[in-house]
């Protein structure tokens, strides 16, 4: 349990590093809007560039992996939209999919699969972080600019979907990135500097943005308790659930890589969600609840997950 909260732990400080800038006053009220604009703009884009081109074919081309942990994501993400479209809009229904089944791999998954697997636990993290920010990020702002598209023809939807999704950094980046990986190209030595620096900001910078809009967020009502309650519940419980069904009954992993899917399934929510509320101008409170509250349980959910694993 101890090796589990010290890998959270900076997660707890930077929101809380956030929310303790708003609440003295070191930041200001338009703080957490112009920090999100930089992640959504620079630094995610760039991070998201960077883990596509970067990535080796070889290390990445695990189907039956990439079956067993895309499956789970995708599953949870459309059980929560089939659900919150019966009371949301379906902008709001597909951020709220991304709040179940974005699992944080690119800032917990890393360093927690390396303490429990050593160097073999980096090659699966690498696949779930290109799944998780390239089929269900991306495909869910695909159906968030589906769900804003009003009025019109069909033909004229489509053109103004397609459009926004030319406009949008957090779709171009990472197909940009794909393009690398597909030709087999290498970064220039310049390039890939300014990518890791500029990328490695969108992490803590947007936990930071989150806890500076917690600090100036209302108390959620009773009815958005139990929503976040019932996000949390589908990305720590029926999120593994399903990706241990999917690899121990249907593709059938060793078992070395099928506690590594579940555990990277386990995985608390991430900031990306978060991110897409704020890009989208769509309220972003049951977000940033999902992600606070996700966070701390999965220090039990992830101790219990780790001991039974062994």
């Amino acid at each position: 349990m101890l090796s589990v909260l010290l890998i959270i732990l900076p997660i707890f400080a930077l929101i809380l590093a956030g929310w303790g800038a708003r609440r003295m006053g070191v930041l200001g009220p338009q703080a957490a809007t112009e920090i999100n604009r930089f992640v959504v703009w620079l630094a995610l884009p760039a991070l998201l560039f960077g883990i596509m081109a970067k990535a080796h074919w070889g290390e990445v081309w695990q189907p039956d992996f990439i079956g067993t942990f895309v499956g789970g994501a995708l599953a949870v993400f459309v059980l929560t939209l089939l659900w919150r479209r019966r009371s949301r809009p379906l902008a709001d229904a597909a951020i709220d999919g991304l709040n179940a089944g974005y699992a944080n791999t690119a800032f917990l998954g890393f360093p927690l699969m390396l303490a429990v697997f050593g160097s073999a636990g980096l090659a699966p993290t690498l696949i779930a972080t290109i799944l998780t920010v390239c089929v269900l990020f991306a495909g869910a702002l695909i159906v968030v600019d589906i769900g804003l598209q009003t009025g019109g023809s069909k033909r004229a939807m489509l053109a103004n979907l397609l459009k926004s999704l030319a406009r949008n950094p957090l779709v171009l980046s990472p197909a940009a990135g794909a393009l690398f990986l597909l030709a087999g190209w290498e970064l220039p030595a310049p390039v890939d500097r300014f990518v890791t620096l500029l990328g490695g900001a969108a992490s803590p910078c947007a936990l930071v943005g989150l806890g500076l809009f917690l600090a100036d967020a209302p108390a959620g009502k009773a009815a958005a308790g139990r929503v976040v309650a019932a996000l949390v519940a589908l990305k720590l419980l029926v999120q593994p659930l399903l990706t241990w069904l999917l690899a121990a009954h249907v593709f059938h992993l060793s078992p070395a890589m099928t506690g590594a899917a579940v555990l990277l399934a386990a995985l608390p929510t991430g900031t990306g969600p978060f991110m897409a509320a704020e890009f989208h101008g769509r309220e972003a409170g049951v977000t940033a609840r999902v992600i606070l509250l996700s966070t701390i349980l999965s220090l039990a959910t992830l101790t219990v997950l780790l001991t039974v694993i062994g």
